[in-house]
């Protein structure tokens, strides 16, 4: 599928195994999508670009590499989102953060923003939209498009799962926006979840129903 990059290291797979799994514990489940979410950040921020600087190590003087330009943008789709984010944080600390408010309307499966607050300066800023699941696709489509609203241009996606169907509505919508997930699944249910997935995540990583 093009513009989507799937993260098969083996760690990411066996903590995915794991977070799958229906008996795992809300706090585990936390952490390893904290976990996970770093390992994501890695790929995603890969082609960030770098400058050089002139330092002095111990030993001798060198120009060394350092990351350039205005500081990358992480946005996340709450509330599940936040659990992407935290990995995300540790991996870059000095990233500055967003967030929409989106909640997903039972009957009709359209995504309802309630709110919606992002950095400025977004046209020249690397931004990392993150929501664990795409599945129907509707909420990344709707924070995508506000994003762009907003001057967003240099965006890319990331979440833990995604569904075909989800990921063929998301680039009909932003063919631009490459996705970076760490497996795609089989099909989506009657209900919009994603199968085999691992249910709600908002749920699982806060412990609700």
């Amino acid at each position: 599928m093009p513009e989507v990059t799937v993260v098969d290291h083996p760690l990411v797979q066996h903590k995915l195994t794991i977070m799958r799994r229906k008996e795992t514990p809300t706090g585990k489940f936390r952490q390893l999508l904290r976990e996970t979410s770093l390992l994501l950040g890695y790929e995603v921020t890969r082609d960030l670009p770098l400058g050089t600087q002139r330092i002095e190590t111990p030993l001798a003087e060198m120009d060394a590499p350092l990351l350039e330009g205005k500081k990358l943008v992480f946005i996340s789709i709450l509330r599940a989102g936040n659990g992407l984010l935290e990995g995300m944080l540790d991996l870059v600390p000095s990233a500055r953060v967003g967030h929409i408010g989106l909640y997903r309307d039972p009957r009709t499966l359209i995504a309802v923003e309630y709110y919606f607050k992002v950095p400025d300066e977004l046209a020249d800023r690397p931004i990392v939209v993150v929501d664990p699941m795409l599945a129907t696709a509707n909420s990344a489509v709707a924070a995508v498009q506000r994003v762009k609203e907003a001057g967003g241009r240099h965006i890319k996606f990331v979440c833990l799962l995604a569904a075909p169907e989800g990921i063929a509505a998301f680039h009909e919508a932003h063919p631009d926006v490459q996705i970076v997930t760490a497996a795609i699944d089989e099909r989506l249910n009657e209900h919009g979840y994603i199968v085999p997935g691992l249910g709600d995540a908002g749920d699982r990583l806060y412990g609700t129903k």
